[in-house]
């Protein structure tokens, strides 16, 4: 009976598989924050990818991380046709086609040497114009690469407009965007820093959003569909499972909600201590995002939730 009035169902589909795939190794690294979390070759990509089309997942989210050695200031690897993230994007392409959407993090905080998301200015402020110049680019060189679908995170203004027009302008009016439009200045950050090998130092409350705020969050909303915006996303998700709510009643487009890093990690250091049933508290935090309206779900455990589904 429980099961047959249930108002809020899980499904395969609604997942999107995040994946980190790291240059010149040869071997899956593990991420030690993100327990069963690895930081991929191009041929554990690969299989993971053939895996996620086989648990009938939606689509992968890929992020780059390249050699320490070619970071610089401007992020050029994330710029580079032959960059790590260019070249899993057509490794993944080329291995599943189009049985699974390919999403690419469009950011410059893998590639700089000091990890922010843009470009820093004399006084190490980011530049938000400068920093659309290499989001225009970026745009361009990972549709090359076969991404359908763009992610742009750095939380810059104007980003969406920015790259709507790049895309355009080189006849990519197929590849939609997916607009990171609420993302917070999270403590839950934490754990992704290490899976990208981020250089980060301090913090980016400069261009991320106070985490006290609601009506912020709407006017991102607001500007994000008026640049173009095809799909979009609240980030973190447990911890703003209000604003996820306010923006799926206030928009006619697909919502997203990534459940980040520290989301993950908090279950899975609970579970290996043995204070919480891991299985239930996967299902249970995921059936929540859905319930406040998510119709996509970033996660770690994509792949293993939707096998059990």
């Amino acid at each position: 009976m429980r099961r047959m009035v249930a108002e809020t169902r899980l499904h395969p589909a609604d997942f999107i598989l995040p994946a980190f795939v790291r240059e010149g190794v040869s071997e899956p690294v593990p991420i030690a924050a993100m327990p069963g979390v690895v930081q991929h070759t191009r041929d554990s990509l690969k299989k993971a990818a053939v895996e996620a089309v086989e648990a009938g997942i939606s689509g992968i989210m890929l992020f780059g991380v390249p050699e320490e050695s070619k970071k610089d200031a401007v992020g050029t690897p994330g710029t580079d046709p032959d960059g790590i993230l260019q070249v899993a994007i057509r490794d993944v392409r080329a291995e599943v086609g189009d049985d699974l959407l390919v999403m690419s993090d469009l950011c410059l905080d893998e590639t700089t040497d000091h990890g922010h998301c843009g470009v820093l200015d004399e006084q190490g402020r980011v530049d938000n114009d400068a920093t659309l110049e290499r989001y225009a680019e970026m745009a361009q060189v990972q549709a090359d690469a076969g991404a359908h679908v763009v992610g742009p995170s750095g939380m810059m203004d104007g980003q969406i407009g920015v790259v709507r027009d790049a895309l355009d302008q080189i006849g990519r009016e197929d590849v939609a965007i997916l607009a990171y439009t609420v993302k917070y200045a999270s403590a839950f950050y934490g754990p992704f820093r290490e899976a990208v090998a981020s250089s980060l130092q301090g913090d980016r409350k400069t261009y991320q959003q106070d985490p006290a705020n609601v009506r912020e969050s709407l006017r991102e909303l607001a500007l994000d569909l008026e640049e173009g915006a095809d799909m979009v996303m609240v980030k973190p998700a447990g911890p703003y499972l209000d604003i996820l709510a306010r923006v799926a009643d206030a928009v006619d487009v697909p919502v997203a909600a990534y459940q980040i890093s520290g989301e993950y990690s908090m279950i899975e250091a609970a579970a290996e201590k043995g204070w919480i049933d891991r299985d239930r508290a996967i299902l249970e935090t995921l059936t929540g995002i859905k319930r406040a309206g998510a119709q996509n779900i970033l996660t770690y455990w994509a792949t293993e939730v939707a096998r059990k589904l």
